[in-house]
């Protein structure tokens, strides 16, 4: 079978490999373009980073609704979400890399700098649409990675409520995205 525009979509989620190289050869460079301008800093990992998106195509094409989305914006979504989970990433282990002593290379403190400014701005721009105490409580849970219980004794606020107000803010903030494509 012969796949064209019309017809990927379902021979991906057959998982054709053929629809897949049909994905590389129309929305690969698109999709490099996301992964460099997020990861301009890191070249070696540009093309790990490619093929993990990919792969995130192959196995979460059911997930993509044709009536919410256009495919190249939900792989657009999947590039550039899976380029600032490598960006967080790098910056982990830049920072258990500099251990007593072990100084980072002037060039790697720069880009750690650029790295994690780029990821806040990225953040800032996701929570604009909340609360400040919700927004208080994104960062709390996904930018410090503490759990809900953690958050539950610092803020005084019951986990079900800490629950639904997270629930409410990521309803907020697709709804901000999805019209802005």
């Amino acid at each position: 079978m012969k796949i064209v525009e019309n017809n990927y979509v379902q021979q991906l989620r057959r998982h054709n490999e053929k629809a897949l190289m049909y994905v590389i050869d129309e929305y690969g460079g698109f999709l490099m373009s996301i992964i460099r301008k997020h990861l301009f800093g890191m070249p070696e990992r540009q093309e790990e980073c490619f093929d993990d998106v990919l792969m995130n195509i192959w196995q979460n094409i059911q997930a993509f609704d044709e009536s919410r989305n256009t495919f190249k914006n939900w792989a657009a979504a999947i590039a550039r979400y899976r380029s600032i989970d490598y960006l967080r990433q790098y910056r982990k282990e830049l920072e258990t890399v500099d251990i007593d002593g072990v100084q980072l290379a002037e060039g790697d403190s720069m880009l750690a700098g650029m790295i994690g400014r780029e990821i806040s701005e990225e953040v800032e721009k996701m929570l604009d649409c909340l609360k400040p105490e919700d927004k208080e409580l994104f960062l709390k849970l996904y930018v410090e990675e503490k759990t809900v219980g953690e958050v539950s004794r610092e803020t005084g606020m019951k986990a079900d409520v800490i629950y639904n107000r997270i629930s409410r803010g990521r309803h907020k903030i697709r709804k901000k995205f999805q019209a802005e494509r």
